[in-house]
């Protein structure tokens, strides 16, 4: 249940009354609200004095419910929009992991060259083995800062763990949590407590329940700048790296009221698949893709299969075009 408070309730009065339906108080200058488990029916008479309104929702999908706020939320990105009635389809591309100044530099000069937006590369990669490149850490952040400086893109980067959370906030316009921190409480709760954009990955094992009910932790704690990725899960199959869900992507369009991002590079795995992959999902109507592009994949220090080289990227970025005017979006 959500129950929004009124406008004079005050916090002394609205603590107690979520200590007293043990529910999450969110009270800042937008919202009075507290949101209690979906298993909870009804009120108490002596707290009805202070509510304007409640909401009473089927599952623990209540903030980010479309049965609670029926439009798309709109998330800023500094100087645009995605989400609402924005129509705007974000392209986000960029290395896997940022190696250098050059590399990151020939990067930005591919996005200034295609008028985009938007630049990524992971800092702290969360890598499966201990003996592969784990990123450059603060120093990434730092030249990320600095292309960000002279080029003027916003940044997104990966908090791999609650270590450098600080840090990530600090240096980016977007906080990239990864499909490996998906459950990460400590991750979830401080990048809710800040106003950033948050773009939450799906774990590769987990169902869609699970999946907004982590993005429900960020929410929860005040932050209502969170957009869903789907990104892949790992299923039977082997000649692909993970599996683009995109039935699951459906649900999510219809029941929550989130931005989604689909990132095609992680699902398939392999760059000749990418190119087709992200044509399906933009004839979707997506709010954005999230496509890894290198200068010379086949030396890249992770994930060298699946990045673009730039030419590829360039001739994808150009079928895109019509495939987005098909279906009412701007590729921005």
């Amino acid at each position: 249940m959500i129950i929004h408070l009124k406008e004079d309730t005050s916090a002394k009065d609205a603590n107690k009354i979520a200590e007293e339906t043990e529910g999450k108080l969110i009270f800042n200058d937008q919202n009075k609200l507290i949101v209690t488990s979906s298993k909870k029916k009804t009120i108490d008479q002596n707290i009805k004095k202070y509510i304007s309104s409640t909401h009473i929702l089927d599952s623990d999908i209540q903030l980010s419910s479309r049965d609670y706020i029926k439009e798309t939320r709109t998330v800023n990105i500094n100087n645009f929009e995605i989400g609402g009635n924005t129509n705007n389809t974000l392209m986000i591309t960029g290395p896997c992991s940022i190696e250098s100044r050059e590399q990151i530099r020939q990067s930005a000069n591919l996005l200034k060259k295609l008028k985009l937006t938007t630049l990524r590369a992971g800092c702290f990669k969360p890598r499966t083995s201990p003996y592969s490149f784990q990123g450059l850490g603060l120093d990434g952040l730092k030249m990320l800062s600095d292309i960000r400086d002279e080029y003027g893109f916003n940044i997104i980067s990966e908090v791999k763990d609650a270590s450098h959370v600080e840090d990530v906030i600090n240096y980016t316009d977007i906080i990239q949590i990864g499909a490996k921190a998906m459950y990460d409480h400590g991750i979830l709760r401080e990048t809710g407590q800040q106003n950033k954009p948050v773009l939450l990955k799906r774990g590769f094992g987990s169902n869609l329940q699970e999946f907004v009910q982590a993005a429900e932790f960020i929410l929860s704690e005040g932050n209502q700048n969170v957009i869903l990725c789907e990104r892949g899960i790992r299923t039977f199959e082997t000649k692909t790296r993970f599996t683009l869900d995109l039935c699951g992507v459906s649900f999510l369009k219809e029941y929550t009221n989130l931005p989604i991002i689909l990132d095609t590079s992680h699902a398939m795995g392999y760059s000749y698949g990418v190119p087709d992959l992200t044509r399906a999902c933009v004839a979707m109507g997506i709010d954005g893709l999230l496509i890894e592009s290198h200068p010379n994949p086949s030396v890249a220090k992770s994930d060298a299969s699946q990045q673009l080289n730039f030419k590829e990227f360039e001739e994808m970025f150009s079928s895109l075009i019509p495939v987005c005017k098909s279906v009412n979006r701007n590729l921005i």
